[in-house]
């Protein structure tokens, strides 16, 4: 039995889709990195949306990051536009950007468990030895 979604995430996952294809080729900005969406999250009355996006290259650099919200927020009503003429919809959420940590804070989780089985088998074979 295939897994039921509700139409709040169909919205989502299309909205990501068409976001992402808008932001590449129509935002001309060359402050704007490469920016990658991660999530849409649409409220029950489809009346807001908050999307979840990474910067990639410069994670650490919090002027960085705020300065691609700024640009995106700045153009969330041109988005909006675009993606009301894309997706058949009534009425088209508000976008509101958010940074989305996760990507960044899941890989110096990974390197401090890669730390600590080097150091694991490092005492391993200092014991063996």
């Amino acid at each position: 039995m295939a897994k039921e979604f509700s139409r709040t995430q169909r919205i989502g996952d299309q909205m990501q889709r068409e976001l992402s294809q808008l932001i590449q080729r129509e935002i001309k900005d060359p402050r704007l990195g490469l920016i990658t969406i991660t999530a849409v999250d649409v409220s029950r009355d489809l009346s807001h949306a908050k999307v979840y996006i990474t910067v990639m290259g410069r994670d650490d650099d919090r002027e960085h990051i705020a300065q691609n919200l700024d640009i995106l927020q700045d153009a969330a009503g041109f988005l909006r536009m675009q993606l009301g003429k894309s997706m058949k919809l009534r009425s088209v959420p508000n976008l509101h950007f958010h940074y989305d940590a996760s990507i960044r804070r899941g890989a110096e989780l990974s390197a401090l468990i890669e730390r600590a089985v080097a150091e694991d088998r490092k005492h391993q074979n200092d014991a063996e030895d």
